[in-house]
């Protein structure tokens, strides 16, 4: 597992780790993102540092993999682009986004748009079409 950033977070935002997805990584605030785009720029932030505990504990149980996660040895994710976040109701959301990486030296985007749902309080990944 990766040792978390001191500089700015892996999700774009101009803010210390500490201060931004970090708050969500550990401590008494896991898993309490505000909203469903502040889950998925977590979300981001933990598979640059290979969170996967925290990734599966932020994946509705109805949709999260039964399988380890494999992170591609070499790959280097360069940054998150938020192109919008959508709540369609109290306990529903949408977030597209756009995640560069780069990988035995091609860059690659995955684009995806992101659903949300808001389980006892928690929002939480349902599933995402990429695209």
């Amino acid at each position: 597992m990766s040792t978390a950033p001191k500089h700015e977070c892996p999700c774009g935002t101009t803010l210390p780790y500490a201060d931004c997805c970090g708050r969500f990584h550990a401590g008494a605030q896991h898993l309490m993102a505000p909203t469903a785009e502040a889950l998925m720029r977590s979300r981001y932030s933990a598979y640059t540092l290979q969170l996967d505990d925290y990734l599966l504990a932020t994946w509705h149980p109805s949709t999260r993999p039964t399988t380890p996660f494999h992170h591609e040895p070499g790959l280097r994710w360069l940054g998150l682009q938020v192109l919008s976040h959508e709540q369609t109701d109290t306990d529903h959301a949408q977030v597209e986004f756009v995640a560069r990486s780069k990988l035995g030296g091609r860059a690659h985007r995955l684009r995806e748009r992101s659903r949300f749902v808001r389980d006892d309080g928690r929002w939480l990944y349902l599933d995402g079409v990429t695209g």
